[in-house]
């Protein structure tokens, strides 16, 4: 390898994830044997499409707003208008009282990520990671120089091993990464797990004398199933800072649109949302990308036709169940996460590869024994894939 070059970004670049290689084999399959014979649960790509609302609105802006000023550079953490609208809407949601200045527009949620483990990471500095996890949180984690600390998964039931937790902690951890409704597992925090984290991230911020952040990464807000309640973090504890993305709300993940909400009430919060800023500044970033911020503004309070998810979730659940699987019953998002059915997690997905089932193993995710499947596809896909879920399952019978 060349020794002039950022060998660490030359792995990133040349390496992809275990997602995307699969997606695009998938890709590759179905070229050769048809799409309709390739049952790929690999990425969280959704299936559902925009509301007819964002393009009318699209088209609204480019028909009717000077393009100089819709194609131009907003101000750095984004236009003001934008900004005021969205706490107007989640004031009105979450019964808050923000104003245009606690939101930093980003490109997506992994931006609003980056900024804030850049904003406010030093050196030495660790953040806690719960598994299952996102993959690319220790990717981010690194980039920003921190170290990322694994708490292992509660299998069970998805929630916290608080025991695990606590731990992890030392006077060194600077923030914690909280993502509910979760990726890859489906499972939602409920408002007791959200209370004892807060608890206990306020007894050890007093004893560090250091505040402790949440970075609650939220970019699957909306897709909750019925029954489920995702609890507002900032209102359990002070110093939250909140990452959203319309990737999946309103089916845009290409569109790369998001925000972090910084709270008034967190410490410093002048300086906070300075680092934050100045995060962004160093990575780049410029501004959001100027006519999907005020896209997502204006449709901030709809969604995509999400109940899709739901039916597709009680479809594959149901049917793995019965062939044998044990799954916990996701409460929200379009993944799901069953045992595998032998300890090798690997070798489990290289077995359903073979019969062109595409799902990733959970290793991946921090938690072996385990697969993802992401079922935002079309729910003929999914009542087409299950008699290959059996077989497979036969296999090990």
């Amino acid at each position: 390898m060349s020794t002039f070059l950022n060998e660490t970004m030359v792995a990133l670049g040349t390496q992809r994830s275990v997602i995307r290689e699969l997606f695009e084999y998938g890709k590759q399959q179905a070229a050769k044997i048809g799409a309709e014979n390739v049952f790929d649960f690999s990425i969280g790509n959704p299936s559902v499409p925009s509301p007819a609302i964002v393009n009318e609105t699209a088209l609204e802006f480019i028909a009717n707003t000077d393009p100089v000023l819709l194609h131009g550079y907003t101000s750095a953490q984004g236009d003001v208008n934008v900004r005021l609208t969205l706490a107007e809407s989640v004031n009105k949601r979450f019964h808050t009282s923000y104003c245009a200045d606690n939101f930093y527009m980003t490109t997506g949620a992994a931006g609003a990520l980056c900024c804030c483990l850049n904003g406010l990471c030093n050196p030495g500095d660790e953040v806690i990671i719960f598994a299952p996890y996102f993959p690319e949180y220790v990717v981010f984690t690194q980039g920003a120089h921190a170290k990322p600390v694994i708490v292992p998964a509660d299998t069970q039931a998805f929630q916290i091993d608080f025991a695990a937790f606590e731990k992890a902690l030392s006077p060194a951890t600077k923030a914690v990464i909280v993502n509910s409704p979760n990726n890859p597992s489906g499972a939602v925090y409920s408002e007791s797990t959200i209370q004892k984290l807060a608890e206990i991230l306020d007894a050890k911020s007093k004893e560090y004398q250091h505040p402790i952040f949440v970075i609650a990464d939220e970019p699957y807000r909306e897709i909750v199933f019925s029954g489920t309640t995702v609890p507002f973090l900032p209102h359990y504890y002070k110093n939250t800072l909140v990452c959203y993305s319309w990737s999946k709300s309103l089916s845009l993940p290409g569109e790369r649109m998001g925000y972090v909400l910084v709270p008034d009430a967190v410490d410093d919060f002048s300086l906070t949302y300075a680092a934050i800023a100045g995060a962004g500044r160093s990575l780049g970033y410029v501004n959001a990308p100027s006519l999907f911020q005020r896209v997502c503004a204006a449709c901030a309070d709809v969604t995509s036709d999400l109940s899709i998810y739901e039916t597709n979730k009680n479809l594959l659940l149901d049917g793995l169940r019965s062939m044998g699987y044990h799954v916990v019953e996701p409460g929200g998002t379009f993944y799901m996460f069953p045992r595998t059915l032998e300890e090798d997690d690997v070798a489990f997905a290289e077995r359903a590869k073979a019969k062109n089932l595409l799902i990733v193993p959970g290793c991946g995710f921090g938690c072996p024994g385990h697969v993802r499947i992401s079922y935002c596809v079309p729910t003929e896909r999914i009542k087409k894939a299950l008699p290959f879920f059996e077989e497979l399952a036969k296999e090990y019978r």
